[in-house]
């Protein structure tokens, strides 16, 4: 047999042996960790409070809210326990809206850092289960060339020795300080990936919310400019009566001063409208100064007629950042098993196999091989009260996180509870408005032909432009504010992400969400 065969022959045994040897030593190693128990509470998910009851407010709400004519007068009605569909934006019945709001999650870069940090957390999980769970296994192959001093025996030299070997490592999770680890990493995926929903949610409302703001500042300035030609309409005749002498000076003066100080309403307006549409651009992951932004105006936008209201049993299942709160309250308690569990002995296992020769040719030989087993025990004998202390700060950590928990559950509440009592204030509100609007504008046309015919003086028509003036700013402010808690509502109650097609998480919702006017 030539010696690159008889090389091959004995690489081949070692393998195999190494294989059988590898699967026995792994196989006692992981059976060692069976019938571990894990220290610490085992975590519940909290309950939904108890006195929630079928509604969010101290007395019920009215089954419709008050109607009014004009933009955004339709009656509303509470539908209570009818789910809220995934892409709840939907109900405002705009394409331009519901493309804006797919573009926005797709490029906006903080939807896309919560991606980010939710791959992170995953990555995080996935290295500790494969450093935790499972024994280490490292291969180790070398080649040394020494020379021995004589001096001492003699029989000095120099040769070359070569090694291999493999060697094993675990620590049975005998109390559970390995799983309750994981247990606290898998929560932090989890708190994670509702705050991959959190941002979702805030974002597509943010840009609801944003739109109609533009949407009524452009009202606002298209009143106020209606207004703003009127008065200098009717300056243009009083000008031309203090020509003729007809009107004292101090009556063009004061019509002058309200023709300014309605002019000087436009720059502020104008200012917001500016920044307002700044704002849309950059939650959309734009530049301010890129084109292609479209123009909203409360008219294109439709007032849901019907609003699914979630009961209170289901909010803390559907708020994302309730979900992410009992996250952390999990890690928490997941902290407390691992702290106790720091408290007891640590077992540990090893071994190894492998061999070493003087020669390559006889590094695989029986005779060259040597392996071992070897088991160890560790306890804290004295630390000095360092353990307890850990664990009542674990323990402490936990009932920060549980008050923590608690807060988010009573302000979600409060945000739905505030959601519904404003819509039903905004529908009597823009009903009352409407209706002054109305009579402002009878009262100055009225008052203009008086004014026109000497019946009343310069004041009562002065009266009658301001009234009109503040009437039809506020008409539109009103109109603006029952779409604005329309938004607000969806957000409050969690936004639909549990009703996504297929379950999929936000992000890959964009791709896989249903087109525009669908119901999920």
């Amino acid at each position: 047999m030539t010696l690159q065969r008889e090389f091959f022959v004995r690489k081949q045994n070692f393998r195999q042996f190494h294989r059988q040897a590898l699967r026995a030593c792994v196989a006692a190693l992981v059976a060692a960790g069976l019938g571990a128990c894990a220290l610490g509470p085992e975590f519940k998910t909290p309950a939904a409070p108890a006195a929630a009851g079928e509604r969010y407010t101290p007395t019920p709400l009215a089954a419709r809210t008050a109607a009014s004519a004009g933009i955004g007068g339709a009656a509303q009605q509470f539908a209570m326990g009818q789910d809220i569909p995934a892409q709840w934006w939907t109900v405002f019945r705009s394409p331009a809206l519901d493309q804006l709001i797919r573009g926005a999650l797709e490029q906006n870069p903080n939807m896309a850092a919560a991606e980010a940090a939710l791959r992170q957390a995953q990555e995080s999980y996935n290295a500790q289960s494969g450093s935790l769970v499972y024994p280490t296994v490292n291969g180790q192959l070398g080649v040394a060339r020494q020379k021995v001093s004589e001096a001492g025996s003699g029989n000095g030299g120099v040769f070359n020795l070569y090694n291999a070997s493999v060697n094993v490592a675990y620590t049975p999770d005998v109390f559970g300080s390995t799983r309750r680890t994981l247990e606290g990493a898998r929560a932090q995926v989890d708190y994670q990936r509702f705050q991959v929903e959190a941002t979702y949610l805030a974002l597509s409302a943010n840009v609801v919310t944003t739109a109609i703001r533009v949407a009524s500042l452009r009202a606002q300035l298209k009143a106020t400019r209606e207004v703003l030609d009127a008065l200098n309409q009717q300056q243009g005749v009083i000008e031309k009566q203090f020509q003729f002498g007809a009107v004292p000076r101090n009556t063009l003066l004061t019509q002058r001063n309200q023709v300014a100080q309605v002019a000087a309403t436009l720059p502020p307006l104008e200012k917001a409208l500016a920044q307002s549409r700044h704002q849309l651009s950059v939650l959309a992951g734009k530049l301010p100064s890129e084109a292609g932004m479209p123009e909203f105006d409360l008219a294109s936008l439709t007032l849901p007629e019907s609003l699914p209201v979630s009961l209170p049993s289901a909010l803390v299942r559907q708020r994302p950042d309730i979900r992410a709160s009992e996250e952390q309250l999990h890690a928490a308690s997941a902290a407390i098993g691992v702290a106790t569990a720091a408290q007891y002995p640590q077992f540990t296992l090893s071994g190894s196999y492998g061999s070493s020769a003087q020669t390559f040719s006889k590094l695989f030989d029986a005779e060259t091989t040597a392996w071992n087993l070897a088991a160890g025990l560790s306890a804290p004998l004295f630390n000095g009260g360092a353990l307890s202390a850990k664990r009542r700060a674990a323990e402490a950590a936990y009932d920060v996180a549980a008050a923590q928990y608690r807060a988010t559950v009573l302000t979600a509440f409060q945000n739905v509870a505030d959601s519904l009592r404003a819509l039903d204030a905004d529908a009597a509100s823009l009903k009352a408005q409407a209706e002054a609007e109305s009579l402002a504008a009878e009262s100055l046309a009225l008052a203009t032909q008086q004014y026109k015919l000497g019946g009343i003086s310069y004041l009562v028509l002065l009266d009658a432009q301001r009234s009109y003036q503040q009437a039809h700013v506020a008409l539109v402010q009103a109109q603006a504010a029952r779409y604005a808690d329309t938004a607000a509502l969806f957000q409050a109650l969690g936004g639909g992400w549990w009703n996504r097609a297929g379950g999929v998480p936000a992000a890959t919702a964009v791709s896989a969400a249903a087109p525009y006017g669908s119901a999920k």
